[in-house]
């Protein structure tokens, strides 16, 4: 038995979701697992620290605060919350577990040099999932839409300070030198990345020394997958109309809030359109074609929703796997997207097809082309989601665990 424990920004959103549920298939294959995650609150401001399984809470939110406001007036995100770090040590030094498993450091929460002295003083072998490209740039965790290469050589003069995490001063030269200086030399570390795209630029950053597994995204394919719905009845989509659905969380021009207004404008009356995920400033600026959904109540009406679509559309502009690609094709659907990222390897000919980043005249073609004449396959495009089956993808991870642990042991 192994005594695992997992560390992320958050216990919830999507890569809480996937620490839990990895947590949840080690312990059934008789591993010992904690997850730890600072102290956050909810989405509507409350307090969020809800009893889970094995799950361990750290750090205070005045000292995340003052991370953020820190981080922001000096460049340094990162390099604070000392006490909180402090405190997930000692939680280590009682655990002394055989493998941690890193998911998101990012999030004003963990002071990361603290924390990688500690696994390299321990010797303490490491899973480390890059949810995104933060790991291996000065600042940002996303650069397409950008077209920053900086990162590959020396980030410098950075282009996104005001993106996520917020700064004002430039100390991007520096924080890639010390994320170098600090993410070297671990003595056993593997990193994995949900898509084959983000494993090629691992393999050109300063991590390209260490092993890199693609372990892609799961989704649950007892929610998503072809269901009855009354949703084109609902909002009086005909049966004779094609229905193209997008669907985001944060809709803007990296999810490509432009390009549907577009397209709403080229495709002829018969194509209705719905975003799912919109807010009232969104709303303020759609056209009256476009349907508006701005949250559902739960993931099983959202899979009404992809069941409902003749075409999921995904014309995204930055994008590490494309979860809402995946359960759109369990749900019989099937996707166009633009080539960006990691999202095409979600799908192949039998489900959908891939246009050009930018597209947008390319992208109208294809969706009437696949409407009117591709013929694609529910059954076809739920075969293809069955790849991403959420339990085989956490399984993945404990073999790579025991693997890890079996060399450990021999060495």
């Amino acid at each position: 038995m192994l005594k695992i424990v997992e560390i992320n920004a958050y216990h919830r959103g999507s890569t809480g979701k996937i620490m839990l549920g990895i947590a949840q298939v080690a312990r059934q294959a008789g591993h010992e697992v904690h997850t730890l995650s600072p102290r956050k609150l909810s989405r509507n401001g409350g307090l969020s620290f809800p009893e889970l399984p094995g799950h361990s809470y750290f750090s205070s939110l005045p000292e995340s605060a003052l991370h953020i406001f820190l981080g922001r007036f000096t460049g340094l995100h990162g390099l604070f919350s000392n006490l909180g770090t402090l405190g997930l040590l000692r939680r280590l030094d009682k655990l002394r577990p055989d493998i941690i498993h890193i998911h998101n450091l990012h999030g004003s929460y963990l002071n990361f040099p603290l924390l990688f002295r500690y696994i390299k003083k321990h010797r303490i072998p490491v899973v480390w999932t890059l949810h995104d490209c933060w790991a291996f740039t000065g600042h940002c965790p996303h650069f397409t839409m950008a077209g920053c290469t900086r990162w590959q050589s020396g980030c410098h003069d950075c282009p996104q300070l005001r993106s996520y995490p917020k700064s004002y001063v430039d100390r991007s030269r520096f924080m890639w030198k010390l994320k170098r200086k600090c993410f070297n030399g671990v003595e056993k570390l593997t990193l994995v990345t949900p898509s084959e795209w983000l494993a090629g630029l691992v393999k050109q950053s300063f991590l390209k020394d260490y092993p890199v597994t693609v372990i892609n995204n799961g989704i649950d394919l007892n929610i998503f997958r072809p269901v009855e719905s009354s949703f084109r009845r609902d909002h009086g989509i005909g049966p004779h109309e094609y229905m193209l659905l997008g669907v985001a969380f944060g809709w803007g021009e990296r999810k490509g809030l432009d390009v549907f207004i577009r397209l709403a404008r080229q495709l002829p009356e018969k194509y209705r359109i719905v975003l799912v995920g919109t807010d009232e400033a969104v709303e303020k600026i759609l056209p009256e074609n476009i349907i508006s959904i701005r949250r559902t109540n739960s993931q099983r009406e959202l899979a009404e929703i992809y069941s409902a679509a003749d075409l999921f559309v995904n014309p995204t502009r930055e994008e590490v796997f494309g979860m809402v690609n995946a359960e759109a094709l369990a749900c019989g659907t099937p996707v166009i997207t633009f080539n960006t990222g990691g999202s095409p390897e979600t799908i192949d000919g039998s489900c959908g097809c891939v246009v050009d980043r930018g597209d947008t005249t390319g992208l109208a073609e294809k969706c009437r082309l696949a409407c009117e004449s591709m013929n694609f396959s529910s059954a076809d495009c739920f075969r293809r989601a069955m790849e991403f089956e959420q339990e085989q993808r956490f399984r993945q991870y404990v073999v790579l665990y025991e693997s890890m642990a079996s060399e450990s042991h021999e060495n």
